[in-house]
């Protein structure tokens, strides 16, 4: 039997695959955390099992050292690319890596029962998860560039796709992010007062 995947100790879950890899790094107490470098007890390919469990890809692809290191690999590539201004583009060097990452798969044609289908392929199944997030961020990019967004609180690096309908999202999450710079802009207002 399979041993059980442990828990995701990030705080924010559940954004596209590529918001989602980014958000592998985040703040805690005042100290940045790795999920995919090691963190709470947790080596980094435990971490690669749980990001992988957290995006229902752990039946396709093997959290192993190669694929970390790939996934790494692609997470630094969007990462120069996500706080860009100017996008989709970016600077040439980040557009470079990402294509870099892109260069390990491609999308092949299918027909399927329902009808036209699309299904990737990798020649190294360790780039899988890896090309699968780069490739994400360009249908992002395609659907809604300027829904990217990285949280307004200073303290913050997480990322995450505005879905709302007016598309004003400021933070990752108005439970935590949000209320810290309401509490943040209160307690300012109170010292001046």
């Amino acid at each position: 039997m399979p041993a059980a995947t442990p828990p995701d100790p990030r705080p924010l879950t559940g954004e596209p695959l590529s918001l989602d890899l980014l958000n592998t790094r985040w703040m805690q107490d005042g100290a940045r955390e790795d999920l995919l470098g090691g963190t709470g007890g947790l080596s980094a390919v435990d971490g690669l099992t749980v990001w992988l469990a957290a995006n229902r890809l752990d039946g396709r692809f093997t959290a192993d050292g190669r694929t970390l290191e790939h996934l790494l690999r692609a997470r630094d590539a969007l990462a120069g690319l996500v706080d860009l201004p100017g996008r989709p583009g970016g600077e040439p060097a980040a557009v470079a890596r990402v294509d870099a990452v892109l260069a390990h798969g491609r999308i092949r044609a299918t027909l399927t029962p329902a009808g036209p289908g699309e299904e990737p392929e990798f020649e190294d199944p360790s780039w899988g998860p890896a090309w699968l997030a780069a490739r994400d961020y360009l249908e992002l990019l395609t659907r809604a560039p300027d829904r990217i967004r990285g949280c307004a609180h200073d303290a913050c690096v997480l990322h995450f796709f505005d879905t709302s309908r007016n598309g004003t999202r400021r933070w990752c999450s108005m439970a935590v992010c949000g209320n810290r710079a309401k509490a943040s802009r209160h307690y300012a207002r109170s010292r001046e007062g």
